[in-house]
């Protein structure tokens, strides 16, 4: 039954949460600023445009540390730390801004999917009841990280696939 010492209980526990969520963002812009008032922004544009490749491994490389850091940082994290360090980088390079924005949300989604630092994961085994057990999650999400894979390649070599609807919006 809703009352108001429950009110006043889920009030403090979201405060909580926004207060920690918004420390983390204050956490990364200072992160953020303080790595390109040291020149990181410079180092890691010379490094994403020195590689073999040109472009593809930029991309490679870029998608495959966004798909390791989503194992053990937030999307929060990684959107506002990551992604403003690489983004103008990519973007300089000719890739699409929509496309990358798709890649990027498709591979955080499929990195919070997969074992052992899964944060969907943990979420799910916290709702989950006793008797599932977490190999029985591993194993029940696997189809779904699979197809998400699938996926990332499939735009990777089709990219009209997520700019086709935009491009039809802006005429």
């Amino acid at each position: 039954m809703l009352n108001l010492k429950i009110v006043h209980e889920v009030a403090i526990e979201t405060t909580k949460i926004t207060s920690m969520v918004y420390l983390i963002l204050v956490g990364a812009t200072i992160f953020s600023s303080i790595f390109r008032g040291f020149g990181g922004e410079e180092l890691i544009e010379n490094l994403l445009t020195g590689l073999p490749g040109g472009v593809v491994s930029a991309t490679i490389i870029v998608m495959l540390l966004i798909f390791l850091l989503g194992f053990i940082l937030d999307f929060i994290e990684i959107t506002f730390m990551v992604v403003p360090l690489i983004g103008p980088v990519l973007l300089a390079m000719g890739l699409d801004p929509i496309w990358l924005g798709v890649m990027i949300a498709i591979n955080l989604q499929t990195s919070f999917l997969t074992p052992p630092f899964g944060f969907s994961l943990f979420y799910l085994r916290s709702v989950a009841p006793p008797e599932v057990e977490t190999s029985d999650i591993y194993k029940g999400v696997a189809p779904f990280v699979v197809l998400q894979l699938l996926l990332l390649l499939l735009l990777a070599f089709q990219p009209g696939l997520a700019t086709w609807l935009p491009s039809i919006l802006n005429q």
